[in-house]
């Protein structure tokens, strides 16, 4: 499974955005080109402003789709939280103004 930089969420806290996660609409879709300059500068606009964002990933296979997650992640600094199909949920948590509070 595809990792993020910082590997700091807890077990409770990634069960929590989770939670979190299932009423949330995808921010951002990729398409056939992939993942790009101008879809990472998105997703790091969307982090900061949200901190828990859906994304959907563009087809392939499920390795081309860890491949687009993982690059998304090294891009971004963000953790994953999920990944359900064509789906992944990304979490990064803004130190200058945190809009979601964790459990510990």
């Amino acid at each position: 499974m595809p990792h993020g930089a910082t590997g700091t969420l807890t077990a409770s806290q990634r069960r929590y955005l989770r939670g979190l996660c299932h009423h949330l609409h995808p921010v951002i879709m990729l398409g056939t080109k992939g993942v790009t300059a101008a879809v990472t500068g998105e997703l790091r606009k969307a982090l900061a402003h949200h901190e828990l964002v859906k994304i959907r990933l563009s087809g392939g296979d499920h390795a081309e789709r860890r491949r687009q997650i993982q690059t998304l992640l090294d891009a971004t600094g963000a953790e994953l939280v999920q990944e359900i199909g064509h789906t992944a949920s990304l979490f990064l948590r803004n130190d200058d103004a945190p809009k979601l509070a964790l459990p510990r």
